[in-house]
């Protein structure tokens, strides 16, 4: 077919971008699916393939697998140097889900009548035990702070929340004064796909919360900004800065052996819960996940909780064998 087909892959990007904004989807959601699919249009136009959609099929998209899977990190990075490692399992995994999201836009639409990824079967992700703080390094972290000061119980604050609720940062940066209901003791969130939900926070967590909103908040430097987390210019904090503000008091406390960032406190904060005698049900409100599926993977129990909890359900132990010996 001629290269100004209605079916190429260069011109759909620009009918799902369109369709995918006004169904309110993420643009997180919406750049990573068109940025998938130009990496495909690019592997597809370098190895002398049809970018019609039309003439991509299972195989094509099992070549494009095997690229990715073959293909090493950063690898024509307009920044970042090309690294030795190849693309981890949770990226190409990501990677190709977007691409049947895309695929499964075009059959709904009308543009192509079977979609590829019916016979094709995504490499699932390693599964991997994220480590998470222990109560020392909680606690050594909370200590470098210095919470005397306006950005320091900010940023205890922060942490405290973060741990307490799961949130994930987006939604943390996202709370605005008329989302805090502390005489309830929720916070009103809006997560993933604008779904609300009301999340209950710890009486220390709202004492803290309390605290820094009429205490140490600094003011707005627009009136019509009521973010409850500002940083000391007066505007909004962002995602990144509280990554880096983390990374930096986790390299001050010289906690070693795990990522100091927010979402290995929203990790320790879902493992913490579950230790603490929480069930995956509730859990799977809290951290906002779709899924029960989702929950059970994200909060999958490490080693040392099972071993707890052998040391209570062993079953030869709960036989009451008595004194008798086993030689």
């Amino acid at each position: 077919m001629p290269a100004s087909s209605k079916t190429e892959l260069s011109r759909l990007i620009a009918g799902y971008y369109l369709c995918a904004q006004s169904e309110a989807k993420s643009p997180k959601t919406i750049e990573m699916v068109s940025s998938s699919i130009r990496y495909l249009q690019d592997f597809l136009h370098n190895e002398g393939l049809s970018t019609d959609v039309a003439n991509i099929g299972a195989t094509e998209i099992r070549m494009f697998t095997v690229h990715l899977q073959q293909k090493n990190r950063f690898t024509n990075h307009p920044f970042a140097k090309p690294q030795q490692e190849r693309l981890s399992g949770h990226t190409v995994n990501c990677y190709l889900r977007s691409i049947r999201a895309f695929w499964s836009w075009l059959v709904s639409e009308g543009v192509i009548d079977t979609n590829p990824f019916t016979k094709v079967r995504i490499p699932k992700p390693p599964k991997k035990i994220i480590p998470t703080f222990s109560e020392p390094q909680l606690q050594a972290l909370l200590n470098v702070i210095n919470t005397s000061t306006p950005e320091g119980y900010r940023d205890m604050a922060v942490i405290l929340i973060l741990l307490d609720t799961g949130l994930r940062v987006s939604e943390l940066t996202s709370l605005t004064l008329t989302n805090v209901r502390l005489a309830e003791g929720v916070l009103k969130v809006s997560g993933k796909g604008r779904k609300e939900r009301l999340i209950p926070i710890g009486k220390a967590s709202q004492r803290v919360l309390w605290n820094y909103i009429n205490r140490y908040r600094r003011e707005s430097a627009n009136p019509k900004c009521d973010h409850i987390f500002l940083a000391k210019d007066g505007w909004p904090l962002t995602k990144n800065r509280i990554q880096k503000v983390m990374a930096k008091y986790g390299k001050k406390a010289a906690i070693k052996g795990v990522r100091c960032s927010p979402h290995t406190l929203r990790h320790t904060g879902a493992i913490m819960f579950l230790r603490n005698g929480g069930d995956v049900f509730a859990l799977q409100r809290l951290l906002g996940h779709a899924s029960l599926e989702m929950t059970r993977h994200y909060c999958e129990l490490a080693d040392v909780d099972v071993k707890r909890a052998h040391s209570v359900a062993s079953p030869v132990d709960n036989l009451n064998l008595g004194v008798r010996r086993f030689r």
